[in-house]
């Protein structure tokens, strides 16, 4: 009689390791109706031991638009031993109302500290051919090294998610500087994209645009979770606006109460300019942008419960209000952005180091 291999209702049929290959075969041969896609290898990392259920839904929805081989990969180096086990699965979509387009998953639970094994084992199933995206969830830990990140093409975390942002941030520091065709890919700085659209928008009225070398304020409120986007948004304002520190306030933030910080800069007319980051306990991740000087007020906010972003410019004798698209809030949605816009995110690496340096600031 042939064995039956156990069947897990999210990740699929359990397989031997070193009979990966042949099992997909056997998936694909089943069903003839059935075209299997790929664009991309993308993989999920994790050392959640149980993430994979949860990622195998996030790569199911994300397979409805971008066609890939999924690798999920959930780590438990608490085990007190080494094992790895494997699933194979189908993520199928209609394709015309008729028939099944299909994206390979493959799902690995590896446990112990065997680290080797990631490379050795689970890689070596990436489809040779096409680019991998890769997905790492939670805190940067010593697994992402020279080794690993060389092996990448567009690497995605969510800094928001780091306890130790600065060490973290270092090491992605490192990776680019030894890779430099690696496209590094912040959900925490996705999260500000249509803030920054909307922003941009507003200038465009040349009433904004005549007022931007008055501006004396800026206020940016967020959500306490959200520091490091507050300060990427900030980041972006002092490179694109080509502000510089004001003397010796230079990146200096006021500690004195734990739900702001300010700094001070000078604009390129010489003004001074006020930045004030408050934090909020609720509501969404980034909450305000408001800049003022001379009567004139220019403000992207974000109410709870909003599925919009409200755009205002109020000046003397002209007043402006508009809705503007609003940014996912949750992490399978922002991939999901990231990985239809594509591009090399070369304006991440722009306010990177004006970023770090506010990061260190404020600690």
């Amino acid at each position: 009689m042939n064995e039956v291999n156990p069947v897990h209702p999210e990740l699929g049929r359990e397989v031997p390791v070193g009979a990966i290959d042949h099992e997909l075969k056997k998936l694909w041969a089943e069903d003839d109706a059935r075209t299997n896609a790929s664009l991309i290898n993308l993989a999920i990392y994790s050392e959640d031991p149980h993430s994979l259920e949860s990622n195998s839904k996030a790569v199911r929805d994300l397979t409805v638009e971008h066609a890939c081989r999924a690798i999920l990969i959930s780590m438990d180096f608490d085990a007190p031993e080494a094992s790895i086990r494997a699933w194979i699965t189908a993520h199928c979509h209609l394709h015309h109302g008729r028939k099944s387009v299909c994206c390979e998953q493959l799902a690995f639970a590896l446990s112990g500290r065997a680290a080797g094994r990631l490379h050795n084992t689970v890689f070596s199933h990436l489809a040779s051919d096409l680019p991998l995206t890769l997905w790492w969830q939670g805190e940067l830990s010593w697994v992402f090294d020279d080794r690993f990140a060389r092996g990448v093409d567009r690497f995605i975390f969510d800094s928001s998610e780091w306890s130790q942002p600065q060490d973290s941030f270092a090491k992605i520091q490192e990776a680019l500087q030894a890779r430099k065709a690696l496209v590094v890919q912040d959900l925490e700085w996705t999260r500000s994209f249509q803030i920054r659209v909307s922003l941009a928008a507003l200038f465009d009225d040349p009433v904004a645009l005549a007022a931007l070398p008055s501006m004396g304020k800026v206020v940016i409120r967020y959500q306490e979770d959200h520091r490091i986007g507050a300060l990427q948004l900030l980041a972006w304002l002092v490179v694109q606006a080509g502000w510089k520190p004001a003397g010796e306030w230079a990146f200096g933030a006021d500690r004195a109460h734990d739900s702001a910080c300010s700094f001070a800069f000078e604009s390129r007319g010489g003004h001074t300019l006020d930045v004030v980051l408050e934090s909020v306990a609720d509501g969404p991740p980034l909450q305000l942008l408001s800049l003022s000087g001379d009567a004139v007020t220019i403000e992207v906010s974000r109410q709870a419960g909003a599925n919009y972003l409200c755009r205002h410019l109020a000046a003397p004798g002209h007043c402006l209000e508009e809705p503007g698209p609003l940014d996912p809030d949750e992490c399978v949605g922002l991939v999901r952005e990231q990985l239809s816009r594509g591009g090399k995110n070369s304006l991440y690496r722009k306010i990177l180091p004006t970023f770090l340096e506010l990061l260190k600031t404020v600690g």
